[in-house]
């Protein structure tokens, strides 16, 4: 889909992220199925994850997030006229989460809806943003990605289990007298749907939905290690420029071993690729935007930077942009709030994966 490439510079210009406290570990994990810390972490990467408390919504983890993309940016809540939430675990089916949002921030009037596109969505809300932005039909806005996977996963099932974790980032896009987005290239594949999906989620019937996710591991495998690096070729061919000029690599964080393959098959030096999966899993639309905040926190994100995100997830769906890193901050740099604290996992009985 389209170069999205236009005469009007549009960049980031705040980050902010934000995980839960709670913290569980694959030991925990391991009293609630079959599994293992070495066998989780030999074939993911993932050391630990992020689970919101019972009483915390979306829109309870997107709050910080925002707040800090916004201090970043120099401004507040009605400074935004446009609110975009992509996630696939919504505080409720309506009214959108973006529009709880805007109100907790203060964006009163501002345009406010949710996307879905699995974990590919903060990449199509940052070029609907994009889009928006540079036609004139917002001046400032706000892009959150996040999900609370651990409400809609199957406890008992090692496939899925091992690998989701719950947080959350934001970003706030703005006119830019330099270039900061050059291409975006976003695409979807219908076909491959069942392979990642939420029976009884929606309108559709069926005779014993659990409401729980389903996942076929060895087809989203073999779909993620192609379409990442398709992707990612596509957006920097749009551009004119190739993968050596890339500072910054920026991926979806599913899992160690699909990162790795894109890396390698891009060529990619691994001290220019962004990782942080071992400590917080496969956060869905929130594992781009906390990347490019702990990025940023370690001095990653200069000005300059050629900096290339690429995402890929459920419908199938992907989408890759390109930037040019323009931030000039007057605040700390972005970095996911709360150190932790270890609890046991949701459903487990008291004692169970408890913290050693």
């Amino acid at each position: 889909m389209g170069s999205g490439r236009s005469d009007v510079h549009v960049t980031i210009t705040g980050l902010g992220a934000h995980v839960p406290e709670r913290v569980i570990t694959n030991d925990e994990l391991a009293q609630l199925v079959d599994t293992s810390d070495e066998w989780i972490v030999e074939r993911t990467g993932i050391r630990e994850r992020r689970i919101a408390a019972e009483t915390e919504a979306l829109s309870d983890i997107s709050l910080p997030a925002a707040q800090q993309a916004l201090e970043q940016a120099g401004s507040d809540g009605k400074d935004i006229d446009l609110l975009i939430v992509a996630t696939v675990t919504p505080d409720m089916m309506f009214p959108s989460t973006a529009a709880i949002l805007a109100d907790r921030l203060g964006a009163a009037d501002a345009a406010a809806y949710d996307l879905s596109a699995g974990c590919t969505g903060f990449m199509y809300g940052l070029a609907q943003a994009y889009g928006m932005v540079a036609a004139g039909l917002a001046r400032r806005a706000l892009v959150v990605g996040g999900d609370v996977l651990s409400r809609i996963l199957d406890w008992t099932d090692r496939s899925t289990v091992v690998l989701f974790g719950d947080g959350a980032g934001a970003v706030v896009i703005e006119p830019s007298d330099e270039a900061g987005f050059l291409a975006f290239e976003l695409g979807a594949d219908g076909a491959g749907g069942e392979h990642l999906w939420l029976p009884g989620s929606g309108s559709r019937r069926f005779e014993e939905p659990d409401g729980l996710v389903k996942m076929n591991g060895r087809e989203v495998f073999k779909f993620a290690t192609r379409v990442l690096v398709q992707s990612a070729e596509a957006v920097l061919d749009r551009y004119g420029t190739n993968v050596g000029d890339v500072d910054v690599y920026v991926p979806h964080q599913a899992n160690v071993r699909i990162i790795d393959h894109a890396t390698k098959k891009l060529g990619i030096p691994s001290d220019r690729v962004v990782i942080n999966v071992d400590r917080y899993g496969n956060t869905s639309s929130g594992s781009i935007p906390l990347a490019l905040a702990e990025a940023q926190a370690d001095g990653r994100l200069r000005a300059g930077s050629l900096v290339l995100m690429t995402g890929m997830g459920a419908g199938l769906t992907w989408g890759s942009a390109l930037m040019r890193w323009t931030q000039r901050l007057e605040a700390s740099p972005a970095k996911p709030a709360t150190p932790g604290q270890k609890t046991r996992p949701p459903g487990a009985a008291a004692g169970a994966g408890a913290a050693a």
